[in-house]
C-alpha cells in the first residue's frame, strides 16, 4: 500500500504516525514532510500547494490514495485535480471547502440548514462593520471570511475595540485578502469543543472530542494564536453521551443535506468547533481537514484497533462508510506546543533545538522544524514542536507532557503549562 500525506506540519506527522501505526507495511511519502515526519516517510521536495506536481508524482508512483491535511491545498482544488486524474483522495473539492475557506459562506450555508450558529452580519466596508458593531453590541467578535491561519478572529471587549480590528482588516490589510470581507459576530458565552466527524457525505463517524488553548499564555490570556495545546477526550462528552448524538442530529447532518442539496456534497474529515451554551451546542466554525493540535491528542487516544487508515481510504475511494465502528478513546492524550520566540506575530526561525531522548508514552510531533546543512535541528516556524503525554489518566499524561516539553530547549520557546486545566478542575470536582 503506497500513501501520500500532503502537508509538513505538526497535524501531518501525527497522521503519518497514525498511518503507520495501523499498518506497519504502509509505503508513506510525504508533500513535503519534515524532519520529524521523515523517520515515518519518504519526504518529497514538492510543496502542499504545487497541485500538478503532486498529481503527476501520484500517478507515476501509483500511490493507492492520497491524505490532504492542510486547508490551502483543498481551498485550491486539490480533490478535484487528483479526483479528474482519477486518483483516489482523501479531503473536499474546492466547492465544499469553502466551509472553511470562506466564513460568509459557511455562516450563511448555516443560516439556510438551521443550524444554530451566532448571529453575524457579513460586511465589505469599513461603514457596514461599524453599524453591525453597534447593532450586535459588545462584546463582539470580528473575523476575517477568507483562510488566516487560525488567527483571523478577534474577540472585542468593547465597540471601540471591535471597530479598531474591523478598519484593521477592512482598510489596513491586517489579514490580506482574507480581510476583505469581514464578520462581525455575537459572542458566545461557554466551553468550547473541538469534534472530529468522518464522512462520505451522508454517513457519519465522529471521532472522541478534544479540546483546543488558543490563547497564547496560562489562564487564557494573550492573544489568539493557531493552538498552544488539546486535550482528549473530554468529560462532559463522556458524561452525557447523548451531547454527540444531538451535535451530529442539529449540526453536522443538516449542514451535510444542505451541501448535497447545493450540488456540493462534503467527504472527508468535517471539523465542528463549538460553544457550548446554555441553550446547547452551536457552532463557532467549521474547518474542512483535520484540526491543529487537536488531531496530536486525538490520534494517540484512540484505540490502535480502531481502523483509521481503513476508514479514510474508503472515503479517498468514494466508497460507503460502515456503520456502529467504535472511534472512541482509550487512554487520555495531552498536548503541549512548544512555540517559537515572537509568535504569533512575527516568530523568529534558526535557533537551535535541542531534545533528549523521547521517553515511552511521550510522542514528539514536528510542526515547525528544520534540518540545517549540518544536521542540526532547528525551528522553522511558529509552532514549532507538539509534545503528546498519553496515560490511562488525563492528570498523568499532562505531567507527562509538561514534563518533556520543559527538557526540550530552544531560544525564546513559548508554552502553556496549564494545557487540560479546565478538564482536571471538572475531574477534581472544582466549581
Amino acid at each position: 500500500m503506497k500513501v501520500l500525506v500532503v502537508g509538513g506540519g505538526g497535524r501531518e506527522h501525527a497522521l503519518a504516525w497514525r498511518l503507520r501505526r495501523d499498518d506497519p507495511r504502509i509505503e508513506l511519502y510525504a508533500a513535503p514532510g519534515n524532519p520529524g515526519i521523515a523517520a515515518l516517510a519518504t519526504c518529497l521536495s514538492i510543496g502542499a500547494t504545487q497541485i500538478d506536481s503532486l498529481v503527476a508524482f501520484a500517478r507515476q508512483e501509483r500511490i493507492d490514495w492520497t491524505l490532504v491535511g492542510p486547508e490551502i491545498p483543498l481551498s485550491l482544488g486539490i480533490a478535484d485535480a487528483f479526483t479528474a486524474a482519477g486518483l483516489p483522495i482523501f479531503g473536499p473539492t474546492r466547492a465544499a471547502a469553502q466551509v472553511e475557506s470562506s466564513k460568509s459562506y459557511s455562516k450563511t450555508l448555516m443560516i439556510d440548514a438551521g443550524v444554530p450558529t451566532a448571529r453575524a452580519a457579513v460586511c465589505t466596508t469599513v461603514a457596514e462593520a461599524h453599524r453591525a458593531i453597534d447593532e450586535i453590541g459588545a462584546p463582539v467578535v470580528v473575523k476575517a471570511s477568507g483562510l488566516a491561519a487560525g488567527k483571523g478572529v478577534i474577540i472585542c471587549a468593547t465597540a471601540d475595540e471591535a471597530r479598531v480590528a474591523a478598519d484593521g482588516m477592512l482598510a489596513g490589510g491586517s489579514f490580506g485578502d482574507a480581510g476583505a470581507t469581514v464578520l462581525i459576530e455575537e459572542f458566545m458565552e461557554g466551553e468550547e469543543l473541538s469534534l472530529f466527524v468522518l464522512t462520505d457525505g451522508e454517513r457519519v463517524l465522529a471521532l472522541p472530542a478534544a479540546q483546543d488553548h488558543k490563547r497564547l499564555l496560562d489562564g487564557d490570556r494573550g492573544p489568539n494564536t493557531g493552538g498552544m495545546g488539546a486535550y482528549c477526550p473530554v468529560s462532559l462528552t463522556e458524561q452525557s453521551p447523548e451531547l454527540v448524538g444531538e451535535v451530529l442530529d442539529t449540526i453536522v447532518r443538516p449542514t451535510l443535506g444542505a451541501m448535497r442539496e447545493r450540488g456540493t456534497p462534503f467527504s472527508g474529515l468535517l471539523y465542528a468547533g463549538l460553544m457550548l451554551t446554555a441553550a446547547g451546542p452551536r457552532v463557532v466554525e467549521f474547518n474542512c481537514r483535520f484540526g491543529d493540535p487537536e488531531t496530536e491528542a486525538v490520534l494517540p487516544a484512540i484505540a490502535p484497533s480502531a481502523p483509521l487508515a481503513g476508514l479514510m481510504e474508503l472515503i479517498a475511494r468514494g466508497q460507503r462508510l460502515p456503520e456502529n465502528i467504535d472511534l472512541s478513546a482509550t487512554r487520555s492524550a495531552v498536548t503541549t506546543v512548544l512555540a517559537a520566540d515572537g509568535y504569533p506575530e512575527h516568530p523568529r526561525k534558526g535557533d537551535a533545538i535541542e531534545m533528549p531522548a523521547v521517553p515511552a508514552d511521550v510522542l514528539v510531533f514536528h510542526a515547525g522544524t528544520a534540518r540545517r546543512d549540518d544536521g542540526r535541528l532547528v525551528t522553522a516556524g511558529g509552532r514549532v514542536l507538539a509534545v503528546t503525554g498519553v496515560a490511562d489518566s488525563l492528570a498523568v499524561a499532562q505531567q507527562r507532557s509538561q514534563a518533556f516539553a520543559a527538557s526540550v530547549q530552544f531560544a525564546g520557546r513559548q508554552y502553556r503549562t496549564d494545557i487540560g486545566w479546565r478538564e482536571l478542575e471538572r475531574r477534581a470536582g472544582v466549581t
